[in-house]
């Protein structure tokens, strides 16, 4: 089981116009420490400041070299489908292919409202957005045209589903895609159990637990932000051990551990307990 860094991009305490810098820098430690990959977060519309995911990666794909690079998870129906194939497209161009295209539906009505595009429709989006942008990946014919795909580009990256307890999805994520993605932040154990063993039987390959909350040493800070989250890996290293046994025995992958930027050397007792 491999363990990974997410990063919820948002601002820091640098001096306007250096967020660049901490966030170069917060990169290259993260390959210096030989994580496996730096993934980001997808949000806008809900009352903070936020980066978007894509632009992001573009800059840590500048200073890094063989860290995967993920999205977790890009949310697809608001956006254009052949605008972001285009933008998906150049950033796995840009990182020597090393993007995790972890996709989502959406989960917060404020991102939709923004930008005006219907929330209830928004599965039946995804579905159509990533026919559309597996068909520009491809080159195919599209209505107005065609996507040229850039040399070594073809057919895209990976796509990883992100899908909660939505078996239907679950079993999209296994037959469709390289991957799925669940969630430490809304699934409890009794979900990543069914969820597994749907996604395993439908023949899925990889299986990733997302947004995991880490704190060995008890931040104030961590108790708010994990209030609703039932995976989590906090505590005493026992406890730590444990929990990180049982996602082996459930069987995921890879676990995306979240902890402030300063204290990425809790993620690093994680990764040597698991």
């Amino acid at each position: 089981m491999q363990i990974s860094v997410v990063t919820f991009l948002r601002p820091g305490s640098e001096p306007t116009g250096r967020s660049l810098d901490r966030i170069v820098d917060y990169a290259r430690q993260v390959e210096g420490k030989d994580f496996r990959g730096l993934w980001v977060t997808d949000s806008f519309g809900r009352g903070r400041p936020t980066l978007d995911p894509l632009v992001a990666l573009g800059a840590l794909a500048a200073v890094t070299r063989k860290v995967e690079l993920g999205t977790c998870v890009l949310q697809i129906p608001v956006r254009h489908p052949v605008e972001l194939a285009h933008r998906i497209q150049s950033l796995q161009a840009l990182s020597g292919g090393r993007l995790q295209l972890g996709v989502g539906s959406g989960s917060t009505q404020a991102d939709f409202d923004l930008v005006g595009a219907d929330y209830t429709q928004r599965f039946k989006m995804l579905m159509s957005s990533l026919d559309i942008m597996r068909r520009a990946w491809r080159g195919e014919r599209l209505e107005g045209g065609a996507l040229t795909p850039w040399p070594g580009t073809e057919g895209g990256p990976p796509v990883m589903l992100g899908a909660w307890r939505n078996m239907r999805w679950i079993t999209y994520a296994a037959e469709q895609c390289a991957g799925w993605i669940a969630s430490g932040l809304y699934g409890s154990w009794e979900d990543l159990e069914d969820g597994m063993r749907r996604y395993r039987e439908a023949g899925g390959k990889r299986a990733i637990l997302a947004n995991v909350i880490v704190d060995l040493v008890g931040r104030p800070e961590t108790a708010s932000r994990g209030l609703p989250a039932t995976i989590t890996l906090t505590g005493s290293e026992d406890e730590v051990r444990q929990r990180l046994r049982r996602l082996r025995d459930i069987g995921f992958d890879d676990v995306l551990c979240v902890s402030p930027a300063e204290a990425l050397e809790d993620i690093e007792r994680v990764r040597d307990l698991a």
